[in-house]
């Protein structure tokens, strides 16, 4: 464990649930964000799962601010979190990563970190379509809207299955 991981494990506090990182959003810019994207609210109903969850969110978006700064039961290390190396080593510290199509996604996947990526309806072409997996990452699993910007379809299935994962 490096140093930086240690310091992380430090804020995270005791390993004694699930962790899950998350995020939530993309670069505003990009051209299909408005598909890809979704709000933190979009996500609550994964927090009544027993874990603790852990935001990758950088540039956290005005509609978010208010709701992530209400979730005390978020722990927001992203402002220590300056290169792609850092979140890493925070990737690590986590038990499995749950984002939508970022970079995030790429990186917990290249690091054979456990990740969860929720897709929009008219994915990017890396995604291929009608499968919950990834060739490229074989620790991925993707999760799917079968309906054009229906995230709450979505983010019921992830905590379904996220329940599974905690009380395993």
């Amino acid at each position: 464990m490096t140093a930086w991981e240690d310091r992380l494990e430090q804020r995270l506090g005791a390993h004694d649930r699930f962790r899950v990182g998350l995020v939530w959003a993309g670069n505003p810019d990009h051209k299909n964000d408005h598909n890809r994207s979704m709000t933190l609210h979009t996500l609550a109903p994964l927090l009544d799962c027993d874990a603790q969850f852990v935001s990758l969110q950088k540039g956290v978006r005005d509609q978010d601010r208010a709701f992530l700064a209400e979730r005390r039961d978020i722990v927001d290390l992203t402002e220590h979190l300056t290169d792609f190396s850092e979140t890493a080593a925070l990737i690590s510290c986590l038990d499995l990563v749950i984002t939508i199509d970022t970079s995030v996604a790429h990186l917990a996947g290249a690091l054979a970190a456990p990740v969860w990526t929720l897709l929009p309806f008219n994915p990017d072409w890396r995604w291929l379509l009608e499968r919950d997996d990834s060739p490229w990452y074989r620790s991925m699993r993707l999760f799917r809207q079968t309906t054009r910007g229906d995230w709450a379809s979505v983010v019921e299935e992830v905590r379904r299955e996220l329940e599974k994962q905690v009380t395993d």
